[in-house]
């Protein structure tokens, strides 16, 4: 399938106001309800079944939640790994040591992060995933993800595809952000499957 090029960066800016005003509007209830049934969901994949190392990431604000899972992922005895921004927004990474182990930390204008307080494993840590759990706003039917603009993520991916790692990758969204198409650009690459509260997709 050929990538459109030169999408408008304004049209990505529009794409992700409208659906954070969404998320905005949803209540600490709705927040915690849907944390759970995705926790539910997401345990149920094979590929989180048989991984020994995950990378995943603590979920803000009202981000789909994701400590619920990071937890049960833990008990299961999976290393979780957690990122760390860089001044540079390039990921670093920590293990999860469970959620005394995380620090509130705030990088310039940007919204306060739950990260890893504990030992840096260097950016180049993910590649030795077997699951990436990837967070965003949307993603559409060609598993296209539409994530917050910074750019963390689309150097992850592009870490994994340079190194030949080939980690599942797993979006963790609402129900109501499973779209039919999301502007994209050339570098964006696609993601194998999408949980949302009331189920798994998957895109071929």
């Amino acid at each position: 399938m050929s990538h459109l090029e030169g999408v408008p960066e304004s049209d990505k800016r529009r794409f992700r106001r409208e659906f954070l005003a969404v998320r905005n509007r949803l209540t600490t209830d709705d927040v915690r309800t849907a944390a759970e049934a995705l926790a539910a969901r997401a345990l149920e994949l094979p590929e989180l079944a048989h991984a020994r190392t995950v990378a995943a990431y603590v979920s803000v604000d009202t981000e789909p939640g994701t400590l619920a899972l990071l937890d049960a992922l833990r008990a299961r005895g999976v290393r979780v790994l957690l990122p760390a921004l860089m001044p540079d927004n390039d990921l670093d990474w920590g293990a999860y040591a469970g959620e005394g182990s995380l620090a509130r930390v705030r990088h310039g204008g940007k919204m306060a992060l739950l990260e890893p307080a504990g030992e840096r494993l260097g950016p180049d840590a993910v590649t030795a995933a077997d699951v990436v759990l990837l967070p965003g706003l949307a993603v559409d039917e060609r598993g296209m993800r539409l994530g917050r603009g910074g750019g963390s993520y689309d150097r992850v991916l592009a870490r994994l595809a340079d190194s030949g790692a080939h980690p599942a990758l797993v979006v963790l969204l609402y129900d109501t952000e499973v779209v039919e198409r999301v502007p994209e650009e050339a570098h964006d690459r696609p993601v194998h499957a999408v949980v949302t509260p009331s189920g798994v997709r998957r895109f071929t």
